[in-house]
């Protein structure tokens, strides 16, 4: 028996959280009503929850160029991601 876990932790988050979640939807363009949303589709109910966590977990990249320590006269790329989870 699986056990629901999709409960949220702050109940004064509830409104917020549905918000986003219209706005999401709307983002994607798919119509969302208040309350119950069984007449959707799954493919339309996870493009929801992809733009939620898309969201929700920004990924920043710096490129620079830049000169070896190792090596006098050479230079390399240097690639650095930074993420932020919310």
């Amino acid at each position: 028996m699986s056990k629901k876990n999709n409960r949220i932790n702050v109940p004064e988050a509830r409104e917020a959280m549905d918000k986003f979640k219209m706005e999401a939807a709307s983002e994607v363009g798919v119509n969302l009503k208040e309350g119950y949303n069984g007449d959707i589709s799954a493919r339309e109910a996870g493009s929801v929850g992809g733009q939620m966590v898309k969201k929700m977990t920004t990924i920043r990249t710096a490129r620079f160029e830049r000169a070896d320590r190792t090596a006098v006269g050479h230079r390399f790329v240097a690639t650095y991601q930074a993420g932020l989870y919310l």
